[in-house]
């Protein structure tokens, strides 16, 4: 199977997602891998050394693949997409570093529905659901 762009955008992204706290965890590895495999792109030679941690992704680039991800007029797809795709991530090992937490409130200033006086409430209200999420989950 081919993957498009977008999608191994969204895995390169997710890779570096996993970085933004300066390692993979053991569980992100496993989620890492199982979405890889489900889109088609684990062999993919720009996605297999980023997979198997032959080197580290710093900020600057991953935030540089969102930005290139998103564009510079995101829509509301898209969007949800990444925040979705980058939460089930973070919430794989079960735990939330100050970077990870960093990163969702950062992402959710990008979000095209929002507005600037909006954006605070919507940063706790997207965390407070992704959170709620998560523990659904584990339940």
């Amino acid at each position: 199977m081919v993957a498009d762009s977008s999608v191994k955008q969204l895995v390169k992204i997710l890779i570096g997602a996993a970085w933004i706290d300066g390692k993979i965890q053991p569980e992100e590895r496993q989620h890492l891998q199982r979405v890889a495999k489900e889109h088609g792109v684990a062999d993919d030679p720009q996605i297999q050394p980023l997979l198997h941690e032959l080197r580290a992704v710093q900020p600057t680039e991953f935030y540089k693949w969102v930005q290139a991800y998103l564009g510079d007029r995101p829509n509301s797809e898209d969007y949800q997409r990444l925040i979705e795709a980058i939460s089930a991530l973070i919430y794989s090992d079960g735990d939330v570093a100050t970077e990870e937490a960093k990163l969702l409130t950062r992402l959710q200033q990008l979000d095209p529905a929002e507005t600037p006086k909006s954006s605070s409430n919507g940063v706790l209200k997207a965390i407070q659901k992704l959170y709620r999420r998560w523990l659904n989950q584990q339940a």
